[in-house]
Protein backbone atom coordinates (compact mmCIF):
# COMPACT_ATOMS: atom_id res chain seq x y z
CA UNK A 1 0.00 0.00 0.00
CA UNK A 2 2.93 2.31 0.73
CA UNK A 3 4.24 1.87 -2.81
CA UNK A 4 0.84 2.72 -4.29
CA UNK A 5 0.70 5.89 -2.19
CA UNK A 6 4.23 6.91 -3.21
CA UNK A 7 3.46 6.23 -6.88
CA UNK A 8 0.31 8.38 -6.71
CA UNK A 9 2.23 11.30 -5.17
CA UNK A 10 5.00 11.03 -7.77
CA UNK A 11 2.43 10.88 -10.56
CA UNK A 12 0.73 14.03 -9.26
CA UNK A 13 4.08 15.87 -9.02
CA UNK A 14 5.55 14.51 -12.26
CA UNK A 15 5.28 17.70 -14.33
CA UNK A 16 6.62 19.87 -11.50
CA UNK A 17 9.84 17.91 -10.76
CA UNK A 18 12.81 16.81 -12.81
CA UNK A 19 14.16 13.26 -12.73
CA UNK A 20 16.58 13.90 -9.88
CA UNK A 21 13.95 15.62 -7.75
CA UNK A 22 11.51 12.75 -8.28
CA UNK A 23 14.16 10.29 -7.18
CA UNK A 24 14.86 12.34 -4.05
CA UNK A 25 11.15 12.61 -3.27
CA UNK A 26 10.69 8.84 -3.54
CA UNK A 27 13.61 8.17 -1.20
CA UNK A 28 12.35 10.76 1.29
CA UNK A 29 8.84 9.31 1.34
CA UNK A 30 10.09 5.74 1.72
CA UNK A 31 12.17 6.80 4.72
CA UNK A 32 9.37 8.88 6.28
CA UNK A 33 6.80 6.09 5.91
CA UNK A 34 9.06 3.24 7.06
CA UNK A 35 7.62 3.06 10.58
CA UNK A 36 3.98 3.62 9.53
CA UNK A 37 1.20 1.38 8.30
CA UNK A 38 -0.78 2.75 5.34
CA UNK A 39 -4.39 1.65 4.88
CA UNK A 40 -7.20 2.65 2.54
CA UNK A 41 -9.87 4.69 4.27
CA UNK A 42 -13.46 3.54 4.33
CA UNK A 43 -15.34 4.77 1.25
CA UNK A 44 -18.25 6.01 3.36
CA UNK A 45 -15.88 8.29 5.26
CA UNK A 46 -14.38 9.56 2.01
CA UNK A 47 -17.85 10.20 0.60
CA UNK A 48 -18.81 12.09 3.76
CA UNK A 49 -15.84 14.47 3.45
CA UNK A 50 -16.54 15.11 -0.24
CA UNK A 51 -20.20 15.76 0.51
CA UNK A 52 -19.20 18.19 3.24
CA UNK A 53 -16.97 20.17 0.87
CA UNK A 54 -19.72 20.34 -1.75
CA UNK A 55 -22.13 21.63 0.89
CA UNK A 56 -19.63 24.27 2.02
CA UNK A 57 -19.10 25.39 -1.59
CA UNK A 58 -22.84 25.70 -2.23
CA UNK A 59 -23.21 27.74 0.96
CA UNK A 60 -20.41 30.04 -0.22
CA UNK A 61 -22.22 30.52 -3.54
CA UNK A 62 -25.49 31.20 -1.74
CA UNK A 63 -23.80 33.97 0.25
CA UNK A 64 -22.51 35.43 -3.05
CA UNK A 65 -26.14 35.79 -4.14
CA UNK A 66 -26.62 32.90 -6.58
CA UNK A 67 -30.25 31.96 -7.19
CA UNK A 68 -31.77 28.69 -5.96
CA UNK A 69 -31.98 27.46 -9.55
CA UNK A 70 -28.27 28.14 -10.11
CA UNK A 71 -27.30 26.50 -6.81
CA UNK A 72 -29.31 23.38 -7.69
CA UNK A 73 -27.58 23.16 -11.08
CA UNK A 74 -24.14 23.61 -9.46
CA UNK A 75 -24.74 20.94 -6.84
CA UNK A 76 -26.23 18.44 -9.27
CA UNK A 77 -23.32 18.87 -11.71
CA UNK A 78 -20.66 18.43 -9.01
CA UNK A 79 -22.29 15.42 -7.35
CA UNK A 80 -22.78 13.70 -10.72
CA UNK A 81 -19.05 14.12 -11.37
CA UNK A 82 -18.14 12.71 -7.94
CA UNK A 83 -20.38 9.68 -8.48
CA UNK A 84 -18.55 8.99 -11.74
CA UNK A 85 -14.99 9.56 -10.51
CA UNK A 86 -15.44 7.58 -7.27
CA UNK A 87 -12.55 9.35 -5.54
CA UNK A 88 -12.20 11.77 -2.68
CA UNK A 89 -12.69 15.22 -4.14
CA UNK A 90 -9.31 16.52 -2.96
CA UNK A 91 -7.56 13.66 -4.80
CA UNK A 92 -9.41 14.17 -8.09
CA UNK A 93 -6.99 14.70 -10.98
CA UNK A 94 -7.10 16.45 -14.34
CA UNK A 95 -7.21 13.05 -16.03
CA UNK A 96 -10.23 12.05 -13.93
CA UNK A 97 -12.12 15.15 -15.00
CA UNK A 98 -11.18 14.85 -18.67
CA UNK A 99 -12.39 11.26 -18.66
CA UNK A 100 -15.62 12.30 -16.97
CA UNK A 101 -16.37 15.17 -19.37
CA UNK A 102 -15.70 12.92 -22.37
CA UNK A 103 -17.99 10.15 -21.13
CA UNK A 104 -20.58 12.72 -20.01
CA UNK A 105 -20.88 14.08 -23.54
CA UNK A 106 -20.82 10.69 -25.27
CA UNK A 107 -23.24 9.02 -22.87
CA UNK A 108 -25.86 11.74 -23.00
CA UNK A 109 -25.31 12.93 -26.57
CA UNK A 110 -25.06 16.43 -25.16
CA UNK A 111 -24.01 19.59 -26.95
CA UNK A 112 -20.59 21.16 -26.50
CA UNK A 113 -22.26 24.16 -24.88
CA UNK A 114 -23.73 21.94 -22.14
CA UNK A 115 -20.40 20.19 -21.56
CA UNK A 116 -18.60 23.53 -21.31
CA UNK A 117 -21.18 24.73 -18.79
CA UNK A 118 -20.32 21.72 -16.61
CA UNK A 119 -16.60 22.42 -17.09
CA UNK A 120 -17.13 26.00 -15.87
CA UNK A 121 -19.01 24.77 -12.80
CA UNK A 122 -16.24 22.30 -11.96
CA UNK A 123 -13.68 25.05 -12.52
CA UNK A 124 -15.49 27.27 -10.04
CA UNK A 125 -15.71 24.45 -7.50
CA UNK A 126 -12.06 23.42 -7.65
CA UNK A 127 -10.89 27.06 -7.73
CA UNK A 128 -12.81 27.53 -4.48
CA UNK A 129 -11.14 24.42 -3.01
CA UNK A 130 -7.78 25.93 -3.97
CA UNK A 131 -8.63 29.33 -2.49
CA UNK A 132 -9.75 27.66 0.74
CA UNK A 133 -6.50 25.61 0.89
CA UNK A 134 -8.20 22.22 0.57
CA UNK A 135 -6.08 21.51 -2.51
CA UNK A 136 -2.78 22.91 -3.81
CA UNK A 137 -3.84 23.42 -7.43
CA UNK A 138 -7.14 23.12 -9.27
CA UNK A 139 -7.14 20.12 -11.66
CA UNK A 140 -9.40 22.08 -14.03
CA UNK A 141 -6.68 24.61 -14.86
CA UNK A 142 -5.34 22.44 -17.68
CA UNK A 143 -8.79 21.71 -19.10
CA UNK A 144 -9.46 24.39 -21.67
CA UNK A 145 -12.76 25.85 -22.74
CA UNK A 146 -14.79 23.58 -25.01
CA UNK A 147 -15.00 25.16 -28.44
CA UNK A 148 -18.55 25.65 -29.66
CA UNK A 149 -20.03 26.61 -33.00
CA UNK A 150 -21.04 30.27 -33.28
CA UNK A 151 -24.61 29.83 -34.48
CA UNK A 152 -26.55 32.92 -35.47
CA UNK A 153 -29.86 32.66 -33.65
CA UNK A 154 -32.98 34.07 -35.24
CA UNK A 155 -34.90 37.12 -34.06
CA UNK A 156 -38.49 38.22 -34.63
CA UNK A 157 -39.19 40.35 -37.68
CA UNK A 158 -41.48 43.40 -37.53
CA UNK A 159 -44.13 41.41 -39.39
CA UNK A 160 -43.95 38.52 -36.91
CA UNK A 161 -44.30 40.84 -33.92
CA UNK A 162 -47.34 42.54 -35.45
CA UNK A 163 -48.87 39.18 -36.34
CA UNK A 164 -48.47 38.04 -32.73
CA UNK A 165 -50.10 41.22 -31.47
CA UNK A 166 -53.01 40.76 -33.89
CA UNK A 167 -53.49 37.17 -32.67
CA UNK A 168 -54.10 38.30 -29.07
CA UNK A 169 -57.69 37.99 -27.86
CA UNK A 170 -56.87 39.05 -24.31
CA UNK A 171 -55.55 42.44 -23.19
CA UNK A 172 -53.14 40.61 -20.90
CA UNK A 173 -51.49 38.76 -23.77
CA UNK A 174 -51.05 41.97 -25.76
CA UNK A 175 -49.49 43.75 -22.77
CA UNK A 176 -47.28 40.75 -22.12
CA UNK A 177 -45.90 40.68 -25.67
CA UNK A 178 -45.31 44.43 -25.69
CA UNK A 179 -43.56 44.26 -22.32
CA UNK A 180 -41.16 41.55 -23.48
CA UNK A 181 -40.53 43.22 -26.83
CA UNK A 182 -39.87 46.74 -25.54
CA UNK A 183 -37.91 46.03 -22.34
CA UNK A 184 -35.86 42.98 -23.28
CA UNK A 185 -36.27 41.69 -19.72
CA UNK A 186 -35.89 38.02 -18.85
CA UNK A 187 -39.11 36.05 -18.45
CA UNK A 188 -38.01 35.17 -14.91
CA UNK A 189 -37.80 38.88 -14.17
CA UNK A 190 -41.22 39.58 -15.64
CA UNK A 191 -43.07 36.98 -13.57
CA UNK A 192 -41.70 38.57 -10.37
CA UNK A 193 -42.98 42.04 -11.26
CA UNK A 194 -45.68 43.64 -9.13
CA UNK A 195 -47.98 46.48 -10.12
CA UNK A 196 -46.10 48.74 -7.71
CA UNK A 197 -42.84 48.15 -9.61
CA UNK A 198 -44.14 50.02 -12.67
CA UNK A 199 -43.75 53.79 -13.10
CA UNK A 200 -46.06 54.80 -15.93
CA UNK A 201 -45.00 58.46 -15.86
CA UNK A 202 -41.36 57.57 -16.55
CA UNK A 203 -42.28 54.46 -18.57
CA UNK A 204 -39.93 52.30 -16.53
CA UNK A 205 -39.97 49.51 -13.98
CA UNK A 206 -37.58 47.96 -11.51
CA UNK A 207 -36.76 44.29 -12.07
CA UNK A 208 -34.86 41.83 -9.90
CA UNK A 209 -32.28 40.18 -12.13
CA UNK A 210 -29.71 37.42 -11.72
CA UNK A 211 -27.85 37.45 -8.45
CA UNK A 212 -30.78 39.36 -6.89
CA UNK A 213 -29.54 42.59 -8.46
CA UNK A 214 -32.06 45.31 -9.19
CA UNK A 215 -31.99 47.34 -12.38
CA UNK A 216 -34.31 49.67 -14.28
CA UNK A 217 -35.78 48.71 -17.64
CA UNK A 218 -37.80 50.94 -19.94
CA UNK A 219 -40.86 50.44 -22.12
CA UNK A 220 -42.35 52.34 -25.04
CA UNK A 221 -45.59 54.33 -25.37
CA UNK A 222 -47.50 51.45 -26.97
CA UNK A 223 -46.61 49.18 -24.06
CA UNK A 224 -47.76 51.84 -21.60
CA UNK A 225 -51.18 52.10 -23.25
CA UNK A 226 -51.71 48.34 -23.51
CA UNK A 227 -50.43 47.65 -19.98
CA UNK A 228 -52.70 50.32 -18.48
CA UNK A 229 -55.67 48.92 -20.40
CA UNK A 230 -54.93 45.44 -19.07
CA UNK A 231 -54.61 46.60 -15.46
CA UNK A 232 -57.81 48.65 -15.71
CA UNK A 233 -59.68 45.54 -16.89
CA UNK A 234 -58.69 43.55 -13.81
CA UNK A 235 -60.98 43.32 -10.79
CA UNK A 236 -58.72 41.23 -8.55
CA UNK A 237 -56.52 42.51 -5.74
CA UNK A 238 -53.48 40.44 -6.68
CA UNK A 239 -50.22 42.42 -6.45
CA UNK A 240 -48.62 40.58 -9.38
CA UNK A 241 -48.38 42.49 -12.65
CA UNK A 242 -49.37 39.49 -14.75
CA UNK A 243 -51.86 36.91 -13.51
CA UNK A 244 -53.78 33.95 -14.89
CA UNK A 245 -57.04 34.40 -16.78
CA UNK A 246 -59.09 32.14 -14.50
CA UNK A 247 -60.26 32.80 -10.96
CA UNK A 248 -58.80 32.83 -8.44
CA UNK A 249 -56.26 35.04 -10.17
CA UNK A 250 -52.68 34.17 -9.23
CA UNK A 251 -49.23 35.20 -10.43
CA UNK A 252 -48.23 33.80 -13.81
CA UNK A 253 -45.32 31.35 -13.80
CA UNK A 254 -42.49 31.11 -16.32
CA UNK A 255 -43.98 27.92 -17.75
CA UNK A 256 -47.37 29.64 -17.97
CA UNK A 257 -45.95 32.44 -20.12
CA UNK A 258 -43.99 30.01 -22.28
CA UNK A 259 -47.10 27.92 -22.87
CA UNK A 260 -49.21 30.98 -23.73
CA UNK A 261 -46.64 32.23 -26.25
CA UNK A 262 -46.57 28.84 -27.96
CA UNK A 263 -50.36 28.98 -28.23
CA UNK A 264 -50.24 32.46 -29.77
CA UNK A 265 -47.57 31.26 -32.19
CA UNK A 266 -49.65 28.30 -33.33
CA UNK A 267 -52.57 30.61 -34.12
CA UNK A 268 -50.51 32.32 -36.82
CA UNK A 269 -48.43 29.32 -37.88
CA UNK A 270 -45.22 30.43 -36.15
CA UNK A 271 -42.85 27.85 -34.73
CA UNK A 272 -40.47 28.32 -31.80
CA UNK A 273 -42.15 31.30 -30.18
CA UNK A 274 -40.52 31.74 -26.78
CA UNK A 275 -39.84 34.67 -24.42
CA UNK A 276 -36.04 34.69 -24.73
CA UNK A 277 -36.32 35.44 -28.44
CA UNK A 278 -37.87 38.83 -27.60
CA UNK A 279 -34.77 39.66 -25.56
CA UNK A 280 -32.46 38.68 -28.40
CA UNK A 281 -34.57 40.70 -30.84
CA UNK A 282 -34.29 43.85 -28.74
CA UNK A 283 -30.51 43.42 -28.39
CA UNK A 284 -30.06 42.97 -32.13
CA UNK A 285 -32.20 46.00 -32.99
CA UNK A 286 -30.42 48.16 -30.43
CA UNK A 287 -27.02 47.31 -31.93
CA UNK A 288 -28.42 47.76 -35.43
CA UNK A 289 -29.56 51.29 -34.57
CA UNK A 290 -26.23 52.25 -33.05
CA UNK A 291 -26.85 51.86 -29.32
CA UNK A 292 -23.48 51.73 -27.49
CA UNK A 293 -22.75 48.19 -26.37
CA UNK A 294 -22.01 49.33 -22.80
CA UNK A 295 -25.49 50.85 -22.50
CA UNK A 296 -27.10 47.73 -23.93
CA UNK A 297 -25.14 45.63 -21.44
CA UNK A 298 -26.60 47.68 -18.60
CA UNK A 299 -30.10 47.51 -20.07
CA UNK A 300 -30.00 43.73 -20.35
CA UNK A 301 -28.34 43.26 -16.96
CA UNK A 302 -25.32 41.36 -18.24
CA UNK A 303 -22.31 41.00 -15.97
CA UNK A 304 -19.91 40.52 -18.89
CA UNK A 305 -19.98 42.44 -22.15
CA UNK A 306 -19.13 39.24 -24.06
CA UNK A 307 -22.57 37.93 -23.14
CA UNK A 308 -24.19 41.01 -24.65
CA UNK A 309 -22.26 40.56 -27.89
CA UNK A 310 -23.45 36.95 -28.14
CA UNK A 311 -27.06 38.11 -27.88
CA UNK A 312 -26.89 40.61 -30.70
CA UNK A 313 -27.00 39.49 -34.31
CA UNK A 314 -25.58 41.99 -36.76
CA UNK A 315 -27.62 42.13 -39.95
CA UNK A 316 -25.69 41.02 -43.02
CA UNK A 317 -27.13 43.94 -45.00
CA UNK A 318 -25.49 46.34 -42.54
CA UNK A 319 -22.17 44.54 -42.86
CA UNK A 320 -22.42 44.91 -46.63
CA UNK A 321 -23.29 48.62 -46.38
CA UNK A 322 -20.39 49.21 -43.99
CA UNK A 323 -18.01 47.45 -46.37
CA UNK A 324 -19.17 49.67 -49.24
CA UNK A 325 -18.81 52.78 -47.07
CA UNK A 326 -15.41 52.15 -45.52
CA UNK A 327 -13.67 49.84 -47.99
CA UNK A 328 -15.32 50.51 -51.33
Amino acid sequence: MKEILIDEVLHAMYEHLDRGQRKTLRATMEKALYLYEVTVRDTDEVRYESDLLVTKFIEAKRIEGCSSKTLHYYEKSIRTMLAHVQKEVVHTTTEDLRSYLTSYQERGGLSRVTVDNVRRILSSFFAWLEDEDYIVKSPVRRIHRVKTAENIKATYSDEELEAMRDSCHESRDLAMIDMLASTGMRVGEMVRLNRSDVDFNERECVVLGKGNKERIVYFDARTKIHLQAYLESRTDGEAALFVGLRSPRSRLSISGIESRLRTLGRRIGMEKVHPHKFRRTLATRAIDKGMPIEQLQQLLGHKRIDTTLHYAMVKQSNVKAAHRKFIG
